[in-house]
């Protein structure tokens, strides 16, 4: 199993290859952020992976808060605060880190 030093990163800590990503990195990566992976981060750090798998760029936290509105039935603004409540410090900073994304150059809050 590769640990998380063995990973090309850039100088934030972000992957440089997302294909490099995979869950044990992921926990790894959580613990650098202070974070503790439960049952309810996965299927957003899921649903980042696909997005990027399709699109080839990682969505905003406008598609995440979408898919957690038409997955789990929630109010939007219940989506967004629950996915605030889970990546305290940030979609960019701990959710886009944690699921292997490139820190993107310019984003919408959504």
């Amino acid at each position: 199993m590769q640990h998380i030093a063995e990973f090309t990163r850039d100088v934030e800590g972000y992957l440089v290859n997302p294909e490099d990503w995979n869950e044990s990195l992921a926990q790894e990566l959580a613990e650098e952020e202070g974070l503790e992976l439960t049952q309810e981060h996965w299927p957003i750090l899921h649903f980042v992976r696909d997005y990027w798998l399709e699109h080839k760029v990682a969505p905003d936290v406008r598609h995440v808060t979408k898919h957690l509105v038409e997955e789990l039935g929630m109010d939007k603004k219940v989506a967004k605060q629950h996915l605030f409540s889970l990546f305290p410090y940030g979609y960019v900073k701990q959710t886009c880190k944690v699921a292997g994304m490139i820190k993107p150059r310019v984003w919408s809050t959504g």
